[in-house]
């Protein structure tokens, strides 16, 4: 366990000093990616340790970032009505947008909005004992629904461009490269706080009881518990963390649109966690990072053949490695220690016949 928390140790500590050591395009890349791992831990919550199969985070991320996309939009404007707005003959800002001149509200949305929508959601499902991959349709129709309504709603969202054009945050530029290292770092520190909670969370009770829930919920349902309410509270929990990283993305990438939090980016989601190993949380921060690393590199160089290359990947692992990079790298040491343990008995038995 120790030498694990100093592997957690060490990994957050050389992504905290990536400003001295990458370029300021490959620092952008990281935040975004560790924004992917922040969603991906939570992913690895619902997923691994309660066994349920979510293929439509994308629109709890896209919330998270429409909320502070707004506040940014608002700021960008300077009183006046959104560009986009004002190009579709709208005359009055919509009585929605007003609070986001705040910014602590618009943060505040940022996480909790997304979380009353899972909440929403899960309680018509759970506590309807809906679960599996009628679950897993019905959270991607969700996406489908959002996804329609941003489209259709151009006036009032910017349609298929999203929001974009931002310029400052509380005072500060945008375009700044010190700010944006601020911007990365808390980014650093938001992965660590949440994935600290996961493992805290994992390893309580209330860990115990999700993992109980994964394996059996009629048997913890037969001990008096009601798992709808352990699955509804932790599904909105996974929901607040992908808005977090939806407002943290915001921030460093600087847009957002319909197009990042529909049915394809929602089954990536999936795949980061997948590959990293479901039954890992820093898993699943590795496999978000590596996966999207490998996808900003297959785009530049070879941007056709991406998509089949993330599908052949994804099948190998399935296949030969089900439970993703952790698993492998916890096996490894197995692997070698009987290979030295055959080398040994071997040795012995040699001895013995001479």
């Amino acid at each position: 366990m120790r030498r694990k928390q100093m592997i957690y140790l060490l990994f957050f500590l050389i992504l905290l000093l990536a400003p001295f050591y990458l370029t300021e395009f490959r620092l952008a890349l990281l935040g975004k990616f560790l924004c992917y791992a922040i969603i991906a831990v939570g992913i690895c919550l619902i997923w691994g340790y309660t066994g349920i199969l979510s293929l439509g985070h994308g629109v709890y991320f896209g919330i998270g970032a429409y909320c502070m996309a707004m506040y940014l939009k608002l700021k960008a404007s300077k009183g006046a009505l959104p560009d986009f707005m004002e190009w579709n003959g709208v005359q009055e800002l919509p009585w929605f947008w007003k609070p986001f001149f705040n910014p602590f509200f618009s943060i505040m949305a940022a996480i909790f909005i997304p979380a009353m929508l899972a909440a929403v959601l899960g309680m018509l499902t759970f506590k309807n004992r809906i679960k599996g991959v009628y679950f897993s349709l019905l959270s991607q129709a969700v996406v489908v629904v959002v996804v329609t309504l941003l489209i259709a709603k151009q006036d009032l969202t910017g349609g298929t461009n999203g929001l974009t054009n931002f310029s400052t945050v509380f005072g500060f530029s945008l375009s700044s490269p010190m700010v944006q290292i601020v911007l990365y770092a808390i980014t650093v520190f938001a992965l660590f706080a949440i994935f600290m909670l996961s493992v805290w969370i994992t390893k309580s009770r209330l860990g115990h009881v999700l993992i109980a829930i994964r394996d059996g919920e009629n048997r913890l349902r037969f001990l008096g518990f009601d798992p709808a309410v352990f699955k509804v509270f932790i599904y909105s929990l996974s929901a607040s963390f992908a808005g977090i990283a939806g407002a943290l993305f915001v921030l460093q990438v600087g847009l957002i649109s319909p197009s990042m939090m529909d049915i394809i980016p929602s089954i990536e989601m999936v795949l980061w966690v997948a590959i990293g190993g479901r039954h890992s949380l820093f898993g699943a921060i590795i496999g978000a990072i590596l996966t999207n690393g490998a996808k900003s590199f297959f785009s530049e160089t070879y941007p056709d053949v991406w998509l089949f290359c993330l599908g052949i990947l994804f099948i190998l692992i399935v296949v030969f490695f089900p439970k993703g990079i952790a698993g492998l790298f916890e096996a490894f040491p197995k692997r070698i220690a009987k290979f030295f343990e055959k080398g040994v008995k071997k040795g012995e038995s040699d001895s013995v016949v001479s």
